[in-house]
């Protein structure tokens, strides 16, 4: 091996070092501010839905002799 080679060897080596460590800075940059930026979106149709709202649920079960035990209650933080 000559001194070029070697000197291209380190060359394309330190570049391809450079990318691999920009690259994973960009990717923990964007997963970082992915996790703490809020994205909690709301299903079309539960959008009118209030705190405190009770829902009709249909069960199947025809052991069920209650009326109350049917509603649930929403809690939006």
């Amino acid at each position: 091996m000559n001194d070029l080679t070697v000197l291209l060897y380190l060359v394309m080596f330190a570049t391809i070092v450079g990318t691999t460590f920009a690259f994973m800075y960009t990717m923990m940059k964007s997963t970082l501010r992915e996790v703490n930026s809020p994205r909690r979106k709301v299903h079309p149709e539960m959008e009118d839905v209030k705190t405190g709202d009770e829902l009709l649920v249909f069960n199947l079960e025809e052991d069920d002799d209650d009326d109350d035990e049917g509603n649930i209650t929403v809690v939006r933080r």
